[in-house]
């Protein structure tokens, strides 16, 4: 069979920008799971256009809740034409009657165990309506993804872990994989990144700090490699593991994620991120720092407990703590999150067009912010914080012996600049 598996995008006018975001994995591991009888073609729309006069037997279609209208638009189109469509990832997994008005089948949760199961029925003229997961993969099922197609940014992806034991409100992780940690092979993975061709890999995970123990087992074996990496980790163990600190970097990671969410306690308490507590949030950065490794962190904005003064308060904190970069995203509620159950029960859901459910959009009703305060606050910090000045101390003062790299950093602060003020904020 011909098979067109595609990733919607409702934004897309495309920018040079778009080969530096966070690589996709999930078509590529879909590709992977397909049986090498079957001919199939990646299209990611954030970076090329679908030819919808090509011959397809089969479209499979992965989205987010944003771009899940842009998803139903395209599984019309090839409907008309006959061609079957199914919808699989973590909107079609958690608003299944939904897209199933808009598709021929819907595959909820992992694929691995489902997706053969899919193309066999295709084949017979039997496809059924719903295939449900029996159970959750093990790890020695999660096959290679296809590194050789499907391939848009500076640098791929993998995935070593499926599952989070955390837990977060806002999260919808534990509904599709589960509330656990389940390692792969640390053969097949490091088998699998030397077929990588990309100098840098980001791994896809919820967090490599889930069991110290399985991480630096992996990292021992990734010093093998010389390739740079970049990956999710939690407060808790970052501030206090060195060992798997300097094991990490031996390995070749240059760059920790950390989901600091908040500055407050409160709000980090409600969201149930039971790795964060405030007090570490200096020591981890310090250490990860301290390594030689660069450390980015993530923020929410319109938790519960946040007030007018919040902004100024993370933005002086963020300087303290001198971050490397920063991510800032508005709160957003997505169907199937614990957050979501709450705001509906509460009456704070404001808005149910899904392609506004972005992170830069308000959709709810903040608790002690008026809507504009939010919206104006994240621009100030992303403003200030992504600034000609502060864009140019992080660079220059970090890479004075290699202007190349400082002259690289730079450009990406004032790209991230323009990110924030012209297209991610909705103002």
């Amino acid at each position: 069979m011909k098979i067109l598996l595609v990733s919607p995008h409702t934004n897309r006018r495309r920018s040079y920008l778009n080969k530096y975001q966070y690589p996709s994995l999930t078509l590529q591991q879909i590709a992977g799971i397909t049986p090498r009888e079957h001919d199939v073609e990646i299209v990611d729309e954030r970076y090329e256009d679908i030819n919808f006069e090509n011959h397809y037997d089969l479209v499979g279609i992965s989205c987010l809740t944003y771009n899940s209208l842009r998803g139903y638009e395209i599984a019309e189109i090839f409907r008309k034409k006959g061609v079957p469509v199914v919808f699989g990832g973590y909107h079609a997994s958690l608003m299944s009657d939904e897209a199933k008005k808009h598709a021929d089948s819907i595959v909820i949760g992992e694929a691995e165990y489902n997706w053969p199961k899919v193309l066999l029925d295709v084949q017979k003229g039997k496809l059924k309506p719903f295939y449900k997961p029996e159970k959750l993969v093990e790890p020695e099922d999660i096959v290679q993804a296809r590194h050789d197609i499907g391939v848009y940014t500076t640098m791929e992806a993998i995935q070593v872990s499926r599952g989070c034991p955390t837990g977060c409100e806002f999260c919808a992780m534990q509904k599709i994989e589960g509330p656990r940690f389940r390692g792969r092979i640390v053969d097949q993975i490091i088998d699998e990144m030397k077929i990588i061709k990309s100098k840098t890999i980001f791994f896809a995970d919820a967090s490599l700090t889930v069991s110290p123990s399985y991480s630096k087992k992996l990292f021992k074996e990734m010093a093998q490699l010389n390739k740079k990496f970049h990956c999710f980790g939690n407060i808790n163990v970052l501030s206090r593991d060195d060992e798997l600190l300097k094991l990490s970097q031996e390995a070749g990671v240059d760059k920790w994620y950390v989901g600091i969410e908040s500055i407050s306690q409160e709000n980090i308490n409600q969201a149930g991120k039971s790795t964060n507590k405030i007090e570490n949030y200096a020591t981890a950065i310090k250490k990860i720092k301290e390594h030689g490794m660069n450390v980015t962190g993530f923020f929410i904005f319109g938790l519960d407990h946040d007030t007018p003064e919040t902004f100024q308060k993370t933005l002086d904190a963020i300087y303290e703590w001198d971050l490397d970069s920063a991510s800032f995203s508005i709160l957003t509620p997505y169907p199937g999150t614990r957050l979501f159950e709450r705001f509906e029960k509460e009456g704070r859901i404001t808005n149910y067009d899904w392609s506004r459910y972005e992170e830069g959009k308000v959709n709810y009703k903040p608790a002690k912010l008026t809507e504009e305060e939010l919206l104006k606050g994240i621009r100030y910090v992303a403003k200030d914080f992504f600034s000609v000045k502060q864009s140019f101390k992080r660079s220059f003062n970090r890479h004075h012996l290699n202007p190349i790299d400082a002259v690289i950093t730079f450009v990406s602060n004032l790209s991230l600049r323009y990110f924030y003020m012209y297209e991610k904020l909705d103002i």
